[in-house]
């Protein structure tokens, strides 16, 4: 039985959620320190794409109102199959640099699809 795709928006917003609590307070050098943290990022950022790419499967026209998908899940991607070569301070650029952004069309999506 195919999920309603509003749970995938409803899973992508949850990590990023968990990406701002885990990351709140904290700096580059915090991540590079704590491998915990760094591991704990990088799982919700492989949630958010994994549940972003099963929405544009499931429901191609409310996926293209997410600002830059295909990057999103390229990112999921190296971080699951590239993981020997994952840059630290580049995960830690998507936190500083995209996740207002992301966080912000997750909630309006969440809004209207309620």
């Amino acid at each position: 039985m195919a999920r309603d795709p509003a749970t995938y928006v409803w899973d992508a917003h949850a990590a990023v959620t968990r990406i701002r609590r885990f990351t709140t307070g904290r700096r580059l050098d915090d991540h590079l320190a704590a491998d915990m943290l760094r591991s704990a990022v990088e799982r919700q950022f492989e949630i958010v794409g994994e549940a972003l790419a099963a929405l544009r499967r499931t429901s191609p026209a409310l996926a293209t109102t997410i600002p830059h998908l295909d990057r999103i899940v390229a990112f999921r991607n190296v971080l699951i199959h590239e993981y020997a070569s994952v840059d630290d301070r580049l995960v830690w650029g998507v936190v500083e640099q995209s996740l207002d952004s992301l966080e912000t069309a997750l909630r309006r999506l969440l809004e209207a699809t309620r």
